[in-house]
């Protein structure tokens, strides 16, 4: 099983997420016919996507694009860009895109010249091109922030949150265990004690000192769960 890749369930949906276009409203059958032939998503979470996929197929590309801009791109809480929710604009978050990008063309992803790594969309592709245990492993890791992710879709009643659970179901992870907790007075005292304990933890991907020098995946595991407390302060 760890030799199987999940291309086509990926790629479908990471198409899903990407800003609406033409050639995505025309690729509806197709992205249907991807998720169907792997069988990845379960049947309730592929049902889910009906509505986003009715209407990427039916209204008006002006409207869709209108609602992806308006979701997306003008509230930070729902970015979709994963070290947003790490490292919001501090330095950090420009270093750990860089060795990212270099884990990417590692591993034979070229990046185009307008993208940045840390865009989930491309996340996901990346996550194509691997083995689909070592692949599910990484999404596992990024629960924290695809949960907060979904829960606040939801929120607001937005036919991507269907997405955001289909990616989430894939990778084994309940709702409960992915998304953000409301924190009590106390429990924001707890994650404040525990800020030293992470925070000479930053996410990064790529060269470093230690048992981790170089890009591998194993890097990015081990970062992107160090991120998980990180996430929880950010990601508000």
């Amino acid at each position: 099983m760890t030799e199987r890749h999940a291309v086509l369930t990926f790629r479908a949906l990471s198409a899903l997420l990407t800003y609406p276009s033409e050639e995505l409203c025309a690729a509806v059958p197709e992205i249907e016919e991807a998720i169907a032939a792997e069988k990845l998503v379960p049947p309730s979470a592929a049902s889910a996507l009906r509505p986003l996929l009715n209407d990427l197929a039916s209204l008006d590309l002006f409207e869709l694009q209108e609602r992806y801009v308006e979701l997306f791109d003008r509230s930070r809480r729902l970015s979709l860009h994963l070290f947003e929710h790490v490292h919001g604009e501090s330095r950090d978050r420009g270093q750990a895109m860089v060795d990212l990008a270099a884990l990417y063309e590692k591993d034979g992803l070229e990046l185009q010249a307008n993208e940045l790594p840390d865009y989930l969309p491309l996340f996901l592709e990346y996550l194509s091109t691997k083995p689909l245990g070592e692949a599910l492993n990484l999404l596992t890791e990024t629960a924290h922030i695809l949960g907060a992710l979904e829960e606040r879709l939801v929120s607001r009643a937005s036919p991507y949150a269907a997405v955001l659970t289909a990616i989430r179901v894939m990778a084994g992870v309940p709702l409960h265990a992915a998304g953000e907790a409301d924190l009590s007075e106390g429990e924001a005292g707890d994650l404040a004690a525990l800020d030293a304990e992470w925070e000479e933890t930053t996410v990064t991907f790529g060269p470093g000192s230690g048992a981790m020098d170089g890009c591998s995946t194993e890097r990015l595991q081990t970062r992107l769960r160090a991120a998980h407390r990180d996430a929880r302060g950010n990601a508000h």
